[in-house]
């Protein structure tokens, strides 16, 4: 009896044997632990040790946009988050929400979680910034926040 699922399967091993002094065979039953019987199981040998051993890297790209005066850096690299200091930065947060704002000096901020639109005063399209994205706000900027996830990020006023 075998079990396919995506646990340890249990099987039983018939076995016969011999009973020498009586001259009969008898049967028992010996548990084997098996591991669940997957597709990957039927694979050559070969071909599965080397599947496994090939790890998935998943690379995120930086891509930047400007737009409306604000500049989105999405996936900036860690060195250019140590370069700036940001992890040093003051934070600051708030839950779902929308407000206007006014920035009375340039603003960098990175987001740790969250996802905002902002929409810049005398524009009718929004940039969007969510977590893992580095901001600027220009000195000057009058906007509206609509926050739909809590954001906590750090920030820098020069």
């Amino acid at each position: 009896m075998a079990c396919v699922s995506g646990t340890t399967s249990l099987i039983f091993l018939n076995q016969t044997k011999l009973n020498p002094q009586k001259g009969h065979h008898y049967h028992h039953s010996l548990p084997f632990s098996a591991p669940p019987l997957t597709a990957s199981l039927l694979l050559p040998r070969t071909s599965l040790k080397r599947r496994m051993a090939t790890p998935v890297v998943v690379k995120a790209e930086t891509l930047t946009i400007e737009k409306s005066g604000i500049k989105v850096v999405r996936n900036p690299p860690e060195s250019k988050l140590t370069e700036l200091g940001v992890r040093k930065w003051p934070k600051w947060g708030c839950p779902p929400s929308k407000f206007p704002w006014t920035y009375s000096s340039k603003e960098t901020c990175f987001l740790l979680e969250g996802k905002v639109k902002v929409y810049p005063d005398g524009s009718d399209e929004a940039v969007e910034i969510a977590a893992g994205d580095l901001v600027e706000f220009p000195k000057g900027m009058s906007c509206t926040w609509d926050v739909s996830v809590a954001v906590d990020k750090h920030y820098k006023f020069e």
